[in-house]
C-alpha cells in the first residue's frame, strides 16, 4: 500500500460541510488529477473539489 501511495501523490478530494474530506481519486501526475477535476466540476458544479499533493514521508 505504501508503494502504491508513493506512486500516486496527487489526490482529488471533495470537501463536505462537516469539514470532512473524501478522496475521489489518486493520480500519478498533476495534469491527470487536474483533468479529472475539470470533468468532475462540469458534471457536479455544486461540489467543492480540489487537487491536493499528498507526499508519503518515510521515517
Amino acid at each position: 500500500m505504501l508503494q502504491e501511495k508513493r506512486l500516486k501523490p496527487w489526490t482529488v478530494v471533495r470537501s463536505l460541510p462537516n469539514v470532512e474530506k473524501v478522496v475521489v481519486g489518486e493520480f500519478r501526475s498533476w495534469s491527470d488529477a487536474d483533468g479529472h477535476l475539470k470533468i468532475l466540476k462540469r458534471m457536479v458544479p455544486a461540489d467543492r473539489l480540489s487537487v491536493v499533493f499528498d507526499p508519503v514521508v518515510q521515517a
